[in-house]
């Protein structure tokens, strides 16, 4: 990997086995990188980038403009996101032994938790119904997909992942699936689950890859933007 500067804009160049150019631009600061087969001239990417030095500023000022997403306090009036949906967030003390977390009138998140239950303990139960969420909505995705690709998934899991929204090991035939996608919608959810099946089918993200994606979720790429920013290809 390495980087060019065009125009004062800094790129991410990287070169792999691939056709095609692909030049993306990622947020939250409208980070550019571009994939470039092996065995093209420095000459070429840098037209290919100059030619499209206005779309990549269009898409950097969409980043720069969006309103920042404040860190979580996990207190009432935050909002807070489940399944694509915004909700208010409505924290209730409770004595009862169990805390936890309940949907009500499809506007609000309500959280109960003990008196003086400090942020991180708010934050964990709310981490916990997200984890719960999300274990029960995999299993019947994973079963859809099955029956389509024809594969065997002997195991899943949920944790947080900081760079990545799924992984596969396809030795073991197992796939863990980002926590994070419980606040994303269900089609960005059922697009990581088909991604990491497919790794049992390709474990590379190449040409084979991309025809299984093309087959069994035409409309992969548009739900990739959605989820890791704009892609032009």
């Amino acid at each position: 990997m390495e980087k060019i500067v065009i125009n004062d804009i800094e790129i991410e160049l990287t070169k792999k086995n691939i056709k095609n150019l692909h030049l993306s631009v990622h947020p939250p600061d409208g980070k550019v990188k571009i994939s470039a087969p092996y065995r093209m001239d420095m000459d070429t990417i840098r037209m290919f980038v100059i030619s499209k030095l206005s779309w990549i500023k269009r898409q950097q000022n969409k980043f720069k403009n969006q309103e920042r997403q404040p860190e979580r306090e996990y207190v009432s009036g935050e909002s807070h996101y489940f399944l694509g949906q915004r909700y208010l967030l409505n924290v209730i003390y409770t004595n009862r032994r169990k805390q936890g977390v309940e949907i009500r009138n499809k506007k609000y998140i309500d959280l109960y938790v003990r008196e003086k239950a400090p942020k991180h303990i708010r934050e964990r139960v709310m981490t916990e119904w997200y984890r719960k969420q999300l274990k029960e909505l995999i299993p019947h995705l994973i079963a859809k997909w099955e029956l389509i690709m024809g594969v065997k998934v002997n195991e899943f899991g949920v944790k947080i992942m900081k760079t990545r929204w799924g992984t596969c090991n396809p030795r073991a035939k197992r796939i863990w699936i980002n926590l994070e996608l419980a606040k994303k919608s269900p089609t960005c959810l059922e697009y990581i689950v088909v991604h990491e099946m497919v790794h049992l089918l390709e474990k590379s993200h190449n040409e084979r890859f991309k025809a299984y994606m093309d087959k069994f979720m035409p409309n992969w790429r548009a739900i990739k933007s959605e989820l890791n920013g704009i892609i032009f290809e």
